[in-house]
């Protein structure tokens, strides 16, 4: 039994600085060129080599926004995380495909698994179809040859299940507590049930370096308990 982690990397420079935060918003909306001035996808990088010093793997989620740069892909490689795709137009699926297309040409590789950004309360931007409708996503996925799909509802306590002959978790034990009952659900709860059970532990990157009590909890997490990533796909496409 494992902590299964999942990264969602929802914003290219993070949040913290008034140009880091609306470079994110310019750069989900437009597509901008990559700005390396603004240490492009620097929390992540800081998250992926804490868990490559405990030894930990994550599935790390990307939107086309956010795609990988080489050294990002380097600590990808060294630390055994496992790509993602972070649905953002979920409108159709033909929309599915054409994002899952885009993000296998740029890291070079087969994708098991894909979350969806945003829990169908908000639009997060030009790009992002609102509506958060997991059992259309579940068909889409089998379709398009994937293993897993991260749901985000905010109960820890439901279980995995087949469906659409996709492994689907659809639910996790958010780290940040905007999105979690943290009375109800403390860290100390999530070391006790991973211990019995796979479990998803689902963060932002940008959130957890920007709060040291999140960062306390993340650290916490890591260093008691086992990750484990999924069995996935890691060939690597025809270029």
């Amino acid at each position: 039994m494992a902590l299964i982690v999942r990264i969602d990397v929802d914003r290219p420079y993070g949040k913290k600085g008034i140009v880091r935060h609306v470079a994110s918003r310019l750069s989900s909306d437009y597509r901008l060129p990559r700005m390396n001035w603004l240490r492009y996808l620097d929390e992540l990088k800081t998250i992926l080599r804490i868990l490559s010093a405990n030894g930990k793997s994550a599935h790390v989620f990307f939107r086309k926004c956010t795609y990988p740069t080489a050294d990002v892909c380097e600590l990808m490689e060294a630390g055994g995380h496992q790509f993602g795709l972070h649905l953002e137009n979920s409108r159709s699926a033909e929309t599915f495909r054409e994002e899952l297309r885009c993000l296998e040409k740029e890291v070079g590789r087969r994708v098991a698994a894909f979350s969806k950004h945003g829990s169908g309360r908000l639009r997060l931007g030009r790009n992002h179809f609102a509506p958060y409708e997991p059992e259309r996503y579940l068909p889409w996925g089998r379709e398009a040859g994937m293993k897993y799909f991260l749901g985000n509802l905010e109960d820890p306590e439901l279980r995995p299940a087949q469906e659409s002959g996709l492994l689907y978790f659809p639910s996790a034990f958010w780290l940040e507590p905007h999105w979690r009952d943290t009375k109800k659900y403390p860290i100390e709860w999530l070391l006790r049930e991973a211990a019995e059970r796979d479990i998803v532990m689902l963060l932002h990157a940008d959130n957890v370096t920007a709060s040291p009590e999140i960062m306390r909890d993340f650290l916490v997490a890591i260093e008691r308990l086992e990750a484990a990533v999924l069995p996935g796909l890691s060939a690597n496409l025809p270029r």
